[in-house]
């Protein structure tokens, strides 16, 4: 069973948004089923989507098996508003709104919970990200509640502060993961938390001229160091390229994060992403 862990239906890897302007007021079958179409002739057999707040990843979920694709969405990502998340996905202030967030989620059958928790890699600036993410005790918070309501949750998460958090409340599944001490990435392996860290969102922007090539090179360099750090250490690699993101197109992504992974892990790689089957059974949903 090979897929891809983290893509984005909606998006188009070239602007975002125009892809969102493209599709917000329907999914256009023809384009997702295109897309599709593409994954089956590529050998893939499992999607697992990030989730947008216009019902493209749900309308793609209606549509795979016809490819004999097994799709999860989230339905939509959450996100703590005043944090990253707003332009895809569906905010909240208060618990109850969550809540209320977390039933919706229930009614459209989410196969799992994305939760936004942290910015973006700062790609102009190593070591930096657009901003933390809410406070940790409402990160965890987030999570227990997700849990309770019979999710497993997907944290699209970077820094040390917010995946600490994650992880302190048993999060299944950490996205992207950039600028990760050792002591919190020997947690993340230790606890056997699925880690899917997106090396595409990096390596496909080296030569665009839009971010300092020194900059991605040394963050690429990074991650993949960390990769090799918590497979070293029996945690648990996922293949996700975040396909839909800039520069990191559809069915292409694969190859091409394969190809950062196995750069990164050599000949352990295979075997780690053999087992997409059990992925499939421990991350997906709690109920």
């Amino acid at each position: 069973m090979f897929g891809d862990l983290h893509i984005h239906m909606i998006l188009d890897g070239v602007y975002y948004r125009a892809a969102i302007d493209a599709q917000k007021e329907h999914p256009l079958d023809g384009l997702v089923r295109a897309r599709l179409s593409d994954y089956q002739a590529r050998g893939v057999c499992l999607l697992r989507d990030g989730g947008d707040a216009w019902g493209v990843s749900l309308r793609a979920r209606e549509l795979a098996g016809e490819y004999g694709i097994d799709y999860r969405s989230p339905a939509f990502p959450i996100y703590r508003r005043g944090h990253y998340g707003a332009f895809i996905g569906r905010g909240f202030d208060t618990e109850d709104e969550y809540r209320a967030l977390l039933d919706e989620a229930g009614e459209k059958r989410a196969d799992f919970i994305k939760l936004m928790i942290s910015g973006l890699i700062d790609f102009d600036h190593f070591g930096v990200l657009t901003e933390p993410g809410p406070e940790p005790q409402d990160i965890r918070r987030m999570i227990e509640l997700a849990h309770a309501a019979g999710f497993a949750v997907m944290a699209h998460a970077n820094g040390d502060r917010a995946v600490m958090a994650a992880l302190q409340a048993g999060v299944d599944s950490i996205e992207h993961g950039a600028y990760l001490s050792e002591s919190v990435l020997l947690r993340m392996a230790q606890q056997r938390t699925l880690w899917v860290p997106t090396l595409s969102t990096i390596g496909n922007l080296i030569g665009s001229g839009r971010y300092p090539d020194a900059v991605l090179r040394r963050l690429l360099a990074q991650q993949q160091e960390a990769v090799r750090f918590v497979a070293a250490h029996g945690g648990r690699i996922g293949l996700g390229s975040d396909a839909g993101a800039w520069h990191v197109m559809h069915g292409q992504a694969i190859p091409d994060e394969l190809g950062y992974l196995t750069a990164a892990l050599g000949p352990r790689t295979e075997p780690l992403l053999l087992e997409a089957e059990a992925y499939a059974s421990v991350t997906f949903c709690r109920k």
